[in-house]
């Protein structure tokens, strides 16, 4: 397979348009502030490359699941203002960017200037990968940059058909989000772990087949262990499941225990009645005890020891999805404990730790830990896939 082309590739753009491809999926409170601003700093050096070369430069991205229609509670907008304080210049917002309107607009912005288009999402097209709404953004620009790795893994207009119509590159972030994955995986480092947690398997159905076929242990936490307990016959009370995937998860045990890899689910859990901080109701219970009336919210003592344990004979760690409710204190227990450990192994030289997925990069950040770890991803089913084996479409077109 041939390489992609990456920015170094380019040769005069002064005053050429670059479409380049972001993730500003971020998150938005209430006040429109941008709750962490990681991968909006992650494009920074493509942009500011750009810039230099006198392009122009239209940021694509979406935000959300706006369901293929506009909706003010999903805009960009908001983005575009913390971005601008980011860049230390003003960042253009191009609220429809379709029609002659956008190309006017478009026509009006000068070499350097940095425009932001409105959510991709808001399209019908976007996630159908329409070749008519590819050909109206392909319209826009002269060549085209993908720097959103965690959006790679979709075969979207954004990502794959407007990539299939113009010079395609790679974009900083992504070429260093590539690199740094394939020198930590490149050495067959075994004993390998990979640790997933999060809510549902059905978002990650298909990794945690492939994990169970690559990896030596792997440790699931989160609400996502619920739905395994549950296919076992163990009493998970009022906790959140995925009850209609519970024959998924007895066939992922079923095809770890014929292969290499040791599948580690909880042994004992933190319960409590109502997700609140620190509740009266709240108490540690093996997994065999939780009531009808209670929820699992995080792994229990015993079962952070052990996977500590866990960590300390690997040689490879792959993270993705906290192992509770993090943002509820006092759940965030064992995420923080086990990226404490992960840390410092990382930093003995013993344990070469990659961990990707928003949740998992807010609860690193959170945590103080990030800069601890041999790599952090900006993305979360991309760097699953990635890590995986799974080929991502958003980089197999730039090829």
């Amino acid at each position: 397979m041939s390489v992609p082309q990456t920015l170094d590739d380019l040769g005069e753009i002064a005053g050429q348009i670059a479409l380049v491809r972001v993730d500003f999926n971020v998150p938005i409170g209430e006040d429109g502030a941008v709750g962490d601003d990681t991968r909006l700093r992650a494009s920074l050096p493509t942009v500011m490359a750009l810039r230099r070369r006198g392009a122009v430069i239209l940021l694509l991205s979406h935000l959300g699941r706006p369901k293929g229609k506009p909706n003010a509670a999903f805009s960009l907008a908001p983005v575009a203002k913390t971005y601008s304080s980011l860049l230390g210049d003003e960042v253009h917002f191009l609220e429809d960017w379709t029609g002659a309107g956008a190309q006017r607009a478009v026509s009006e912005l000068e070499a350097g200037d940095v425009a932001l288009l409105e959510n991709t999402r808001f399209y019908a097209g976007e996630e159908s990968n329409d070749p008519e709404l590819a050909s109206a953004m392909a319209d826009l620009a002269d060549f085209y940059v993908n720097d959103a790795f965690s959006a790679s893994h979709r075969a979207h207009a954004s990502t794959v058909g407007v990539a299939r119509l113009l010079p395609s590159y790679m974009g900083r972030a992504l070429e260093d989000e590539i690199g740094a994955l394939q020198s930590a995986t490149g050495l067959g480092r075994r004993p390998s772990t990979a640790i997933i947690g999060g809510a549902k398997i059905s978002s990650k159905l298909n990794v945690l087949e492939q994990l169970s076929t690559k990896v030596d242990n792997l440790i699931i936490g989160g609400a996502m262990a619920n739905t395994f307990l549950a296919a076992l016959n163990k009493p998970i009370g009022r906790s959140l499941a995925e009850r209609n995937l519970e024959d998924a998860a007895l066939r992922i045990l079923k095809s770890a225990s014929q292969g290499k890899c040791q599948i580690h689910l909880p042994q004992d859990v933190m319960v409590g009645r109502e997700l609140t901080p620190h509740p009266l109701s709240l108490r540690t219970a093996l997994v065999e005890d939780v009531a009808a009336d209670e929820m699992i919210l995080d792994l229990g003592p015993l079962t952070v020891a052990k996977t500590l344990d866990v960590l300390r004979s690997s040689q490879l760690l792959i993270w993705n999805g906290p192992l509770g409710a993090f943002e509820t204190p006092p759940f965030e227990t064992s995420t923080f404990a086990i990226a404490q450990a992960a840390a410092e192994l990382t930093r003995k030289g013993s344990l070469t730790s990659l961990a990707g997925g928003g949740d998992t990069v807010a609860a690193l950040n959170n945590s103080g830990l990030t800069a601890d770890l041999t790599h952090v991803s900006t993305g979360g089913g991309a760097f699953l896939e990635w890590v995986a084996g799974i080929a991502l479409p958003g980089l197999q077109v730039l090829t």
